[in-house]
């Protein structure tokens, strides 16, 4: 077994873990917000059915929060490939 050894520094710059996010980084960061969103309600959804029975209004509204991420996921694609493909 030959054991590695720990870099103490990392390829990243001090300066550069404590700067501020740029334009691009937070306009990418807008545009998957809807994406995010859509995940913490599902997130919400399943952390509220860990201590009790589950029931049919609980079963539609999990199935419901999965049916919006998958939107937002497939909304966030379609998107993506879109400015991909007018950019090529």
């Amino acid at each position: 077994m030959k054991i590695l050894p720990l870099h103490l520094l990392s390829d990243i710059d001090v300066t550069e873990q404590d700067r501020e996010p740029t334009a691009a980084e937070l306009n990418a960061i807008d545009a998957e917000m809807p994406l995010i969103r859509a995940e913490v309600e599902e997130l919400d959804v399943q952390i509220s059915l860990m201590d009790r029975p589950v029931t049919d209004l609980d079963t539609r509204r999990l199935r419901r929060a999965r049916r919006k991420v998958l939107a937002a996921r497939r909304e966030l694609t379609n998107r993506a490939r879109t400015v991909t493909e007018v950019g090529a």
